[in-house]
């Protein structure tokens, strides 16, 4: 990889994706199961809002699968929304909205009153559990009837102390060895954000916003199906697991 990267955003995607995979290997794996159940409960032409969508990684995944597919990508990260806007620039499919997730009125922001799917991945872990419990009450009034909301991240079970720290024994053997063998961890894509002409602007704003790196809640995938359960959607449970994180899927 060059050090300069500039506006060529597939690279930066592409980039963002290898970074990723460092630490979740089975990435890919949840993204498919994510639109298995799009398709399966909402059909292959849902109206979908990205939430916190980072470079737009579920879009352009849902869009790769369906696409008649609508996106409303939001999130608060200067950076990574420069990669995904400049990435979807002149798709009519994508629009993108700035704005804070703790902010009470960023519902008001969006461009349509209900989604068919709310979908996010491995984002919602900066938040803690108080406000991740109101988050999803205010999901629940953007999902309409019959739609579904999916939330894949780190979900630890905290029963289990023995299987978590073998887990994460191997998960960071894997990834010390991915990075030994040249691959970019979080602080070095960074550090390659950062140093970019393009990029290097939004980086300096995104850490102005989040520091080094927020410091949320990972309650257990049980946590969040109660939590939605409360929040008014009619069904919710774990629908696919791996050692340390898991998809949990709310049916409004």
């Amino acid at each position: 990889m060059t050090t300069t990267l500039g506006s060529d955003w597939q690279a930066w995607q592409e980039s963002w994706d290898r970074q990723q995979e460092c630490y979740l290997p089975d990435r890919e794996e949840r993204f498919r199961v994510m639109l298995d159940m799009v398709e399966a409960l909402v059909g292959p032409e849902p109206r979908v809002l990205d939430l916190a969508c980072g470079t737009g990684s579920i879009t352009a995944r849902l869009l790769e699968r369906f696409p008649t597919a609508v996106s409303t990508g939001v999130d608060l990260d200067p950076a990574l929304l420069a990669i995904a806007e400049g990435t979807f620039a002149g798709d009519e499919r994508v629009t993108f909205v700035t704005a804070d997730l703790k902010d009470p009125e960023w519902v008001s922001l969006l461009p349509y009153e209900s989604y068919d799917a709310v979908l996010t991945a491995t984002a919602l872990h900066w938040l803690h559990t108080e406000p991740l419990a109101v988050l999803y009450g205010q999901v629940a009034g953007v999902v309409r009837e019959g739609g579904v909301f999916m939330n894949a991240d780190h979900m630890v079970d905290e029963t289990t102390p023995l299987i978590n720290a073998a887990d994460r024994a191997q998960r960071h053997a894997r990834m010390e060895a991915a990075t030994a063998a040249g691959a970019l961890d979080w602080a070095a894509w960074w550090r390659l954000a950062a140093a970019d002409p393009v990029l290097a602007e939004p980086t300096a704003r995104r850490f102005a916003i989040y520091g080094e790196h927020a410091e949320g809640d990972t309650p257990s995938a049980s946590w969040h199906v109660g939590a939605l359960r409360a929040a008014g959607f009619g069904e919710a449970r774990e629908v696919w697991r791996s050692p340390s994180d898991a998809l949990v899927l709310a049916v409004r």
